[in-house]
């Protein structure tokens, strides 16, 4: 039986379409003669996804009793009975009701696929497993139901259901996804625009990772081994050199002009222990590529050219930018270097770049980073030198016609074991050596083509020159011992003080070093463990790389840090010199996650500590500032009630202001207390439009006396792109404020003029001013500067104008007033009907 075809709705949050869209799909397809039922929807009472149901077969839900009250989950039996061609099942990461067949709703989706159904269903990006920390992050929330990613990826279709943060807001906000009476906290928490748009750009970098192993997988099995072009992929290939930064810079230019370019670092290192570069260069370059919106990646290769263009095809990339040879000019003679190799096989399809830069020509002056291991090539010139090399001297000096003597064929032979030791080492040497002695002994020492010598000095000077090439090599194996434990030391010593450095900066995360560690050594995997107890199992703290391993005894390599933590490697097993670097390597990794667990507490008490700061002052609003009206309202209301009292038209003229009053101050305040919430949630929505300010502002000022203020607006002033009713209260709050600190007898002067394409209103009192330092601080959220002399707001004033203002565009600031006082600045954008044009310039004129 031919399995189920599976097809997904995968949407960034709820209310985005998802059934909606699975629902339109079941008319299409029952239109079109399928047999087509619906297992399980749910609507959520959403009219509009209500209506899309009518037309469609339901099959009954099961009814199961948990806890005392009745739940319906799909009825997985009735559908397998009914057998449709094709069922929607909703919520695919849904937890079943305890009683059902399976836990899980995927469960009951795989034995639908598995007895041949096609399913449609439906999932949020918030809801796969792997994300769940992501998500946590984000929003604050852990999600209790999740899928597993691989349930997902087996999908035969997966279709993004899109939409942007404000119109997902929007609808919110009109009632089309929860009751009126959720919307406020709603908005307020899980839908704030910057966690709507962080989901929607995981679902579009899932999606398009998906899209990516669609395509890959094609290619594999089709055996296409062109690139194609789908989108550009530019390729960096780095050295560890300073060059890199301006290859990665290039990079990123190139893939700006093309939409939906994407940059890869690679560098290439080779397979025989500590990477050949500068670790402190490769992190400033891995920090760079990361913040243009690249990505990193460490390939372990011993051929360079062969393992770039092998990582450059694989990820079906369209460029290669590399940068010209640091080479010096006579260092060509042994190649063509890795820049014109990977120019001559790179092939039709694959563009390679070669960017000049300061580096270039200077040689390659690299800090040594590992040691200088004799790698296979090397060995095997030295092996040929050493061997082969005699050989053919021998046949050139048989075959020339001058006779050298028998020392200067000695110091030929002689050259070439010293060679032979640069190269191969001390055997190569020794072999060289040897075989030097019997060809001189064969071919020019009497008697010749024997291996025997007449004249005692002959064999004093063989057996000299054996002692000699031996001893000459002996002595260069060892400088090259020597060269090669002082590059090691080097290198260690730079990885120390960096790591030391990162330490008392505090500036690397664990799976950056996690990361370093991988590179450093040339593993596949690098993973922390850790566990509670020695009897408890360990846990996986951070990771990097594939096929991480979850217990220290699967690794190839594994370093305790402590009792109940370790760094377990893959790839390879790692000789003894090189776990000292790794013992330092372990060390601050379980500083780095002791480090992220501190600022984790940290901050989750910097939350708690504003949460009582706000809550504290809210219960001061509540219990002073909204109280005091409200007394002065229930006396006056009282004494107008009481029955022993004649009141004269005087006193209940009185009594009756003084209610008016406090139900004007008790709007005010509550308005405010309204706003801020509207401004936190990100409910505001500017309704802009082109206006004079001598329109808004004088109603702005019911609220103050009528002599306290002077007003400045200057009849031939531009029209201003506004909202009407957001700048009133604005520059009601403004100048409210000023008047309330402005000395008795001072009138506060509000005045307004035109710079360059903005208009500036000034409000300037002459009070006592704020401290620069404490600017900023008096647009915060219930803060009163002096703890408010004349207290008669919660401190919300400022910071809702501020908010109202930046909600159009505009500005509020405070500036000093000359002679004492404050002077807040609110600046708003002119009309564009009115922008200022520059004059024209005659042709002869240039600046």
């Amino acid at each position: 039986m031919a399995r189920g075809k599976l097809r997904i709705y995968l949407g960034a949050a709820p209310g985005v379409g998802k059934t909606y869209s699975m629902l339109s799909e079941a008319h299409r397809r029952v239109e079109r003669g399928t047999d087509c039922v619906v297992a399980f929807v749910e609507h959520h009472g959403r009219p509009r996804t209500e209506v899309m149901l009518h037309g469609l077969e339901q099959v009954a839900r099961r009814e199961l009793e948990y806890r005392g009250a009745v739940f319906t989950e799909m009825d997985l039996d009735a559908v397998l009975e009914r057998r449709p061609s094709v069922v929607l099942v909703d919520e695919l990461a849904h937890t079943n009701i305890p009683g059902s067949r399976n836990t899980k709703r995927w469960q009951d989706v795989e034995e639908l696929l598995a007895a041949g159904i096609g399913v449609v269903t439906t999932v949020n990006i918030q809801h796969l497993e792997s994300l769940g920390d992501v998500v946590e992050s984000i929003t604050g929330v852990r999600q209790q139901e999740t899928v597993p990613d691989e349930v997902v990826r087996r999908a035969d279709q997966i279709e993004l259901v899109d939409m942007s943060p404000q119109a997902l807001r929007r609808r919110m906000a009109h009632g089309n996804i929860y009751k009126p009476e959720k919307v406020d906290a709603a908005l307020s928490n899980y839908f704030r625009p910057g966690n709507l748009t962080a989901l929607r750009e995981l679902a579009l970098l899932w999606v398009a990772d998906r899209v990516d192993e669609y395509l890959n997988e094609y290619r594999s099995e089709h055996r296409v081994n062109t690139i194609w072009g789908s989108r550009e992929r530019i390729v960096v290939g780095l050295t560890g050199g300073p060059e890199g930064r301006t290859l990665i810079r290039r990079a990123a230019r190139l893939a700006e002009k093309g939409a939906g370019g994407e940059v890869l670092a690679a560098y290439i290192a080779r397979s025989d222990g500590l990477t050949a570069a500068s670790p402190k260069e490769l992190a400033v370059q891995r920090t760079l590529v990361e913040d243009l919106g690249g990505t990193f990646h460490h390939v372990v290769g011993d051929d360079v050219p062969t393992s770039l263009l092998e990582f450059s095809r694989g990820v079906n990339a369209t460029q290669i930018v590399l940068g010209t040879s640091r080479r010096k000019g006579w260092q060509y003679v042994f190649g063509p270097g890795v820049g014109a190799t990977v120019a001559r096989d790179s092939g039709p399809d694959l563009d390679v770049h070669i960017v000049t830069h300061e580096e270039a020509a200077r040689g390659r002056g690299l800090p040594v980073a590992r040691g200088a291991r004799l790698g296979r090539g090397r060995s095997l010139w030295g092996w040929f030198t050493g061997v082969v090399g005699p050989v053919l001297l021998t046949l050139l000096l048989t075959n020339i016609s001058v006779d050298l003597g028998l020392a200067n064929e000695m110091l030929l032979y002689l050259a070439l074991t010293v060679g032979a030791a640069l190269l191969g080492g001390l055997l190569p040497a020794l072999a060289s050596a040897a075989i030097g002695s019997l060809l001189i002994n064969w071919y020019f020492t009497p008697p010749i083509h024997e291996l025997t010598i007449y004249d005692p000095k002959n064999i004093v000077a063989i057996a000299v020159f054996f002692l000699v090439a031996a001893s000459v090599a002996s002595v260069v194996d060892l400088a090259a011992r020597r060269t090669h434990q002082a590059a090691r030391l080097r290198a260690e010593s730079e990885i120390l003080s960096f790591l030391a450095g990162s330490v008392l900066r505090g500036e690397t995360s664990l799976d950056a070093l996690l990361e370093r560690v991988r590179e450093t050594f040339a593993m596949m995997s690098v993973a922390l463990l850790e566990r509670a107890s020695e009897v408890e199992p360990w846990t996986v703290t951070g990771s990097v790389g594939p096929g991480a391993v979850t217990r220290p005894e699967d690794a190839d390599v594994d370093m305790p840090v402590g009792d109940r933590m370790a760094l377990a490697l893959t790839g390879r097993v790692l000789p003894a010199e090189d776990r000292r670097v790794l013992g330092a390597f372990a060390a601050q990794a379980a500083v780095v996650l002791d480090r992220q667990r501190l600022k984790e507490e940290a901050d989750q008490a910097r939350l708690y500590a504003e949460g009582d700061r706000i809550r504290t002052a809210l219960l001061a609003a509540v219990s002073h500032d909204l109280r005091t009206p409200l007394a002065s309202i229930k006396a006056s209301v009282t004494s107008l009630r009481a029955d022993d009292v004649e009141w004269s038209e005087a006193d209940e003229a009185e009594l009756l202001e003084g209610i008016e009053a406090g139900t004007d101050r008790l709007d005010h305040l509550v308005g405010n207390l309204l706003d801020m919430s509207r401004l936190q949630t990100g409910t505001v929505t500017p309704i802009i439009r082109d206006i004079d300010l001598d329109e808004v502002v004088p109603m702005a000022l019911g609220g103050v006396p009528a002599d306290s203020v002077i007003l400045d607006i200057p009849e031939d002033l531009p029209m201003v792109s506004v909202d009407a009713g957001l700048l009133e209260r604005a520059v009601a709050n403004v100048a409210e404020n000023a008047v309330k600190y402005s000395p008795e007898g001072e009138r506060v002067l509000i005045s307004a003029s035109a710079i360059a394409d903005r208009v500036e209103l000034r409000v300037v009192d002459q009070g006592p001013g704020v401290p620069d330092e404490a600017k900023d601080r008096i647009f915060a959220p219930f803060q009163r500067y002096g703890d408010a002399p004349r207290g008669a707001g919660v401190g919300l004033g400022l910071a809702v104008a501020r908010g109202f203002a930046e909600a159009m565009g505009g500005t509020l600031a405070a500036e000093d007033t000359p002679g004492g006082g404050m002077t807040m600045v609110i600046t708003l954008r002119q009309a564009s009907d009115h922008l200022p044009v520059s004059p024209d310039l005659p042709d002869a004129v240039t600046s």
